[in-house]
């Protein structure tokens, strides 16, 4: 007979102590009694007692054996009334309701008077700008009229589908002299009446007389390709050793616009640089002479510069390959000495791609890149490649282990009130003890119930030189019933491998599919220090995910697949060796 397991154990005596108990329903969506909503598609998610019979509108509703429930509702505008009963026994009930009111999309709402309704500028916030740089207008107000932004720039009314929206555009002049102005947005009907409004943001001149210069400072500058952002941060370029001089040429809000090169910018923190003074020259450099060598663990490049330039890096596969944009230098003819104490690096060249942009591309030995870092010694910039572990075994390996949220970053909710920062916790420190059963050394950012800032992990884990890192957490969704199972993200195609053959694993758990992706800008993902992969257990929001990672028999086969994923990857990097 097969054994049964300490989780049904628990079900059990939970199922008899619900027995005794009154029942309940506890929802964590909807959290209000009345709700106002744009969307026909909404639901209704709780839990009760494992043992009650649930209804609704005296319609019988699935109860999980956890007691969790979701409910799809398919509303029609106006109001609807839902009536939630759980039973334990005809005399032992309670009930809540739940009431919704479905409005429709208002229509396009216009404008009737001489008005202005709206005024909005982009790039949106407080801006610096020099000449070139362009600001974007749009504003909402009478039809019909004529609109202009400053002094005379004009903009235009949309199409028919958007009545008295007007937009356009102005392009730095020379000529121009801003002062932290805000301009007058005027609106001339067909009368001849004129109104004025000025534009919430204010907009200065950067001096092109003298270069603006700042530095960048602590451990985690990073430049950013764009203002865009997702719910994860903007899009970094990379990290950025401390004391990088940056040409500051602009600012958005609370980032400051850097200049690359002459056709390419970024952007950068305001409190992630510090000005240098004034007469300080635009940050460039002839090169000096590049050196490859190598240690025991690590290989080297030293780049000889004379200041401290920024630089981005890039991972290439078949054949892999480590390319190093230098921006700002220049290439002086200088020679590559080649040290044969190198183990990793196979061949080592430059060129110079365009102006200001000095590329360094560094062939690597093995398929796998096991990370590299980039830091000044002096102004030498330093590129340090990290070799294949020689022993690929789990034994002779660190691993780091990361439990992600914690403290009162709590992270998502399932139906029954659980928590991802506590199963994150749990399933991370079964994956530790399975680790270590193998003989691995791990490394763990949290092993308690505490905040860890996530700026903290990476520099901890940066200072801990792990050989991989495995990040554990559990994913969401807005909809509980239809979107469930398994994934992990990578952000660098180097690195990619990893989550793959975890990924793989973990799917033979019978999870559904939601696949492995790429280019993720989660911050865990983020380092080129070592591989490192990102693995969402199962949807924490899915009644039946809940059920499966609730079960510490399910949290420690999640932790037997990863290490599963972790040995498959291990072996296809014995066979490059």
């Amino acid at each position: 007979m097969k054994q049964v397991s300490l989780f049904l154990i628990l079900l059990i005596i939970t199922r008899n102590v619900f027995s005794q108990a009154k029942p309940f329903i506890k929802l964590v969506e909807p959290v209000k009694e009345n709700n106002t909503v744009r969307s026909s598609k909404n639901f209704i998610v709780g839990s009760t007692c494992p043992t009650c019979r649930l209804e609704m509108n005296s319609q019988p509703v699935y109860v999980y054996p956890t007691g969790a429930f979701a409910i799809e509702l398919n509303l029609t505008p106006g109001d609807t009334a839902f009536g939630l009963t759980a039973w334990l026994s005809e005399g032992k009930n309670v009930s809540k309701k739940i009431n919704y009111h479905y409005e429709l999309p208002p229509p396009p709402d216009t404008v009737k008077t001489l008005s202005i309704a709206g005024i909005e500028t982009f790039p949106e916030g407080d801006l610096m700008l020099q000449p070139g740089d362009k600001i974007k207008f749009r504003v909402k107000t009478l039809t019909g009229c004529a609109v202009t932004a400053g002094k005379n720039i004009p903009l235009y009314e949309m199409p028919v589908a958007m009545p008295g929206i007007y937009q356009g555009e102005y392009t730095i002049q020379n000529t121009d002299s801003f002062l932290l102005a805000k301009l007058p947005i005027t609106v001339t009907d067909k009368t001849g009446k004129s109104i004025s409004k000025e534009t919430n943001a204010a907009f200065s001149m950067f001096s092109l007389l003298n270069p603006v210069v700042a530095v960048t400072k602590g451990r985690l500058a990073h430049l950013l390709f764009g203002l865009g952002e997702d719910r994860l941060g903007g899009a970094k370029i990379g990290y950025l050793d401390s004391l990088v001089q940056l040409h500051i040429v602009g600012k958005t809000g609370t980032k400051y616009k850097v200049q690359l090169t002459k056709y390419r910018t970024a952007y950068i923190d305001d409190d992630a640089v510090q000005f240098l003074p004034k007469g300080t020259f635009a940050p460039e450099s002839l090169t000096n002479n590049l050196r490859s060598y190598g240690d025991s663990l690590f290989d080297y490049v030293d780049i000889g510069l004379f200041t401290r330039l920024p630089y981005q890096s890039v991972q290439l596969i078949d054949p892999s390959k480590i390319v190093v944009d230098v921006f700002g230098a220049t290439n002086n003819t200088n020679w590559i000495i080649q040290q044969e104490s190198t183990k990793e690096i196979k061949n080592l060249y430059y060129e110079q791609v365009e102006d200001g942009i000095f590329r360094v591309t560094i062939e690597l030995k093995h398929q796998q890149h096991w990370g590299h870092q980039i830091y000044y010694r002096g102004n030498t910039l330093v590129i340090k490649v990290k070799h294949q572990p020689e022993n690929l075994s789990l034994n002779h390996l660190t691993i780091a282990v990361d439990a992600g949220h914690g403290g009162a970053n709590t992270g998502a909710g399932g139906p029954t009130g659980s928590s991802e920062k506590m199963i994150a916790l749990d399933v991370a420190l079964k994956l530790q003890q399975s680790l270590e059963k193998f003989g691995a050394k791990v490394i763990m950012s949290r092993t308690t119930e505490k905040f860890f800032d996530n700026k903290e992990r990476i520099l901890f884990y940066r200072d801990s030189t792990p050989d991989l890192l495995v990040s554990i957490h559990l994913n969401s969704s807005a909809d509980p019933i239809h979107i469930s199972g398994t994934s992990a993200y990578y952000r660098y195609i180097g690195f990619r491998n990893l989550s793959h053959d975890i990924y793989k694993r973990m799917l033979e758990l019978g999870l559904k599919e939601y696949g492995n992706t790429g280019s993720f800008n989660f911050m865990l993902n983020s380092p080129i220090e070592y591989p490192n992969a990102l693995v969402e257990t199962v949807f924490i929001s899915n009644p039946e995910d809940e059920m499966k990672i609730l079960n510490p028999d399910f949290q420690q086969q999640i932790a037997d697949k990863i290490i599963l994923g972790i040995k498959d990857f291990l072996e296809r990097c014995k066979k490059d060796q």
